[in-house]
């Protein structure tokens, strides 16, 4: 009996004291900037909204349709592979900010 306890809290607490495991996502989606930009356009009806550098060695893009709401955001290597780090719907691309009032601006 004492064996397995030790035993027990020898593993329990090595578990403990591991390091995190993050989780990888099940399939990136990766492919060609050329075909993911053809596939926005043709199937979500998504054109670029903005973008920039987010090193010197990715490029980040938003690209959204103000018709269906539905967005896309993904990084593009310098090879050209392109893969998507979020979608989502109901974007808003409203620039100007709603003053509440009695508050300066």
């Amino acid at each position: 009996m004492f064996k397995r306890t030790i035993t027990s809290a020898l593993i329990f607490g090595a578990a403990a004291i591991a390091p995190p495991s993050f989780a990888q996502p099940q399939s990136a989606q990766c492919m060609p900037r050329d075909a993911l930009v053809e596939r926005l356009q043709s199937k979500y009806g998504e054109s670029l909204n903005g973008g920039g550098l987010q090193s010197s060695s990715q490029l980040l893009e938003i690209w959204s349709s103000e018709k269906s709401g539905s967005f896309t955001v993904f990084i593009t290597q310098p090879n050209g592979l392109s893969c998507v780090v979020a979608t989502g719907q109901n974007w808003n691309s409203n620039t100007t900010m709603a003053t509440a009032e009695g508050i300066a601006s």
